[in-house]
């Protein structure tokens, strides 16, 4: 099948993932985190993908299971951008510190 062994997905999948949870857990900026937050969901993908190549059962379903994660990523970037571009407009800044509406 592939010449490339499973662990060398698994160490991009890692690095990928660790990354993004850099990202997510200190950057400020809104748009920032939204990217972390899709490299996280690569990260996943690539591990589904290896997984379903060289797991113990090789098979498309975890391919298939990658489409869905595409899916909802491609939602998630929709709306995330849309509510970021909603609140831009009101308080002109996408610092995450900043956008405390609902706590007061």
């Amino acid at each position: 099948m592939s010449s490339i062994p499973l662990s060398v997905y698994l160490v991009i999948a890692l690095l990928l993932f660790c990354i993004g949870m850099f990202g997510v857990l200190t950057k400020r900026n809104a748009v920032i985190v939204l990217i972390s937050v899709e490299l996280m969901l690569n990260a996943v993908n690539i591990n589904l993908v290896a997984f379903s190549l060289h797991g113990v059962n090789p098979g498309i379903t975890g391919q298939v299971f990658a489409l869905f994660i595409i899916a909802i990523a491609a939602a998630e970037a929709a709306i995330g951008l849309a509510i970021l571009i909603a609140l831009y407009r009101n308080r002109k800044t996408v610092n995450v510190d900043q956008m405390d509406l609902m706590k007061r």
